[in-house]
């Protein structure tokens, strides 16, 4: 007799829900957020697992691995879905009454599984986003500063990274009081453009030996969007068509239809946001300053002379999506003209 398993998370205690295949509950607890807790109790019972269910969150990748490493049916669950399930089954929302709902799902097979990204994914991923939030807070800090100067009449102007904090200095040299405040500023932006420095090595040299990043070369994809696009789709297979890559990140249009009503809206913004931000750069960029002509690029401008430049620019980033996915399945390198013969990728 198979037995199914809900876990609801949270970041101290986790509610353990164990049901049969004829939705009785054998066991509900709670034990500590920890994958040997609770694959001890678990194992304890001596039973055989259908599937065991667990809701999306920040815990979610690193129980989902240990108990696949302890040969456990773990499946993770989308949240929106499973939170609708629930709500609809329950007046009271508890961990206990989660755990329970999570268990009768995955005995009755009502879910929808999310793909759990493999630790090399997940690493590249923290490179990526800690190499942007510095990015983020450095430009935070110069802004700050330009704007609390101007208040003083002092106007850094335009000037290059390296010649900002000279530019700073040359401008509060007349102001002992202003030279005191602003001087803890330059240092924090000093040291952030030194470890963004490192962050962005980092990156080039992890472009620099992986294979299919080296493999994902088009027009204006360079290290930073073949990294997030490499780290974003993790296992090209779980995608049977390469068009649905433009669904995953949010590019294609929602519809909504009811009776008479039909119609499109905008694209869904569902899925990954830092891979669709870098792929509608991609798409800009290609259209507005790549002077080298592509079979990509003349398709964008005429969606552009017929539907205008920012439609163009997303249609031209889900189908830089598809053909990206296409290259890394294939093993073939970008096409410049439709006429072109495929080439092999050098590996």
């Amino acid at each position: 007799m198979a037995h199914f398993v809900g876990l609801d998370v949270s970041v101290k205690e986790t509610s353990v829900c164990v049901v049969d295949d004829a939705g009785k509950v054998i066991l509900e607890q709670k034990v500590p957020t920890d994958p040997a807790d609770i694959i001890a109790i678990l194992t304890s019972l001596g039973v055989s697992f259908g599937r065991i269910g667990i809701e999306t969150g920040p815990l979610s990748q690193w129980l989902v691995n240990a108990l696949t490493v302890a040969n456990l049916p773990v499946i993770c669950v989308e949240t929106r879905h499973m939170k609708a399930l629930l709500t609809a089954q329950q007046i009271n929302k508890t961990d206990r009454n989660d755990a329970r709902g999570i268990a009768q799902m995955m005995r009755v097979g009502l879910f929808k599984p999310v793909h759990v990204k493999t630790l090399v994914a997940q690493e590249q991923r923290m490179l990526l986003t800690s190499r942007k939030l510095l990015q983020r807070k450095l430009l935070d800090v110069e802004s700050d500063l330009r704007g609390t100067l101007r208040n003083f009449g002092l106007k850094v102007g335009v000037v290059g990274g390296s010649r900002y904090e000279a530019r700073v200095h040359e401008l509060v040299e007349g102001f002992p009081r202003l030279a005191v405040i602003v001087e803890p500023l330059l240092i924090v932006r000093r040291v952030m453009r030194q470890q963004l420095a490192v962050l962005h090595k980092m990156l080039l040299d992890t472009v620099r030996d992986d294979p299919v990043c080296r493999r994902l070369t088009a027009p204006r994809v360079g290290a930073v969007v073949a990294l997030t696009y490499r780290a974003t789709v993790d296992q090209p297979q779980r995608f049977v068509h390469s068009r649905a890559v433009g669904a995953h990140v949010g590019l294609t249009p929602k519809r909504y239809q009811s009776g008479e009503i039909d119609y499109d809206g905008g694209v869904s913004k569902c899925g990954d946001a830092l891979l669709r931000t870098m792929l509608y750069e991609a798409a800009h960029s290609l259209l507005t300053h790549n002077r080298k002509w592509s079979w990509l690029k003349a398709w964008g401008v005429r969606v552009a002379q017929r539907r205008g430049m920012r439609r163009a620019i997303v249609a031209v980033a889900r189908r830089l999506a598809v053909v990206l996915h296409r290259m890394w399945v294939d093993g073939s390198e970008f096409r410049w003209s439709k006429d072109s013969t495929p080439v092999p990728a050098v590996a």
